[in-house]
């Protein structure tokens, strides 16, 4: 079948995402409406039980960087995340009825895409540096301040008093180093 998607979930890896507002419109271009995206991604995040280790909304689209949910199938969690939203606005349609999804296959691509999306505001020329765009993870990641999106990293693993998950721990097998260190962040411009 042409055009068909192939999606690889059930994997147990990490997936990059990306969806779009309707023909790419800036539904999403308010502070309001970053808001809405955000109380919804934490909603969902809870409710199928996934971690969002990072994401971006940008005024026509998001990207996040999420774990397989417990409670259901991806795709499951990415619909009901794009229905909260949709059903919360007055734009319709909202979305795009698609969204690109990509497996994380290891640390170096993980890092990789992280500091793509958090790189994105300034690509786009909306802000000077990263830790200017409120709406996404670098913040969390540079200062370990919480927003409305609980976003898994060093900080919220010292704050469960426990050690950091596998996939944090970097490329060498056993290290206790995070791959996202206090004060650098992911998505901070390299020297």
């Amino acid at each position: 079948m042409k055009g068909k998607r192939i999606r690889y979930q059930q994997t147990g890896e990490f997936h990059f995402l990306t969806f779009s507002c309707y023909r790419r419109r800036a539904y999403l271009a308010t502070a309001a409406a970053m808001e809405l995206f955000e109380d919804a991604l934490e909603r969902v995040r809870r409710r199928y039980h996934f971690v969002v280790a990072g994401y971006v909304v940008m005024p026509e689209h998001v990207h996040l960087l999420v774990n397989e949910p417990r409670r259901a199938l991806l795709s499951k969690a990415v619909q009901a995340l794009k229905l909260s939203v949709s059903v919360r606005s007055r734009q319709r349609p909202f979305w795009q009825a698609h969204y690109y999804d990509f497996n994380i296959p290891g640390h170096e691509k993980f890092v990789e895409k992280l500091r793509y999306m958090h790189r994105n505001p300034v690509k786009r020329g909306l802000v000077a540096k990263p830790e200017d765009w409120k709406w996404s993870s670098f913040r969390h990641y540079q200062t370990g301040i919480h927003g409305i999106v609980e976003v898994e990293s060093e900080w919220t693993a010292q704050e469960r008093g426990g050690q950091l998950p596998e996939w944090m721990r970097g490329p060498l097998p056993g290290s206790s180093a995070s791959p996202v260190p206090k004060g650098e962040g992911p998505g901070a411009p390299s020297t």
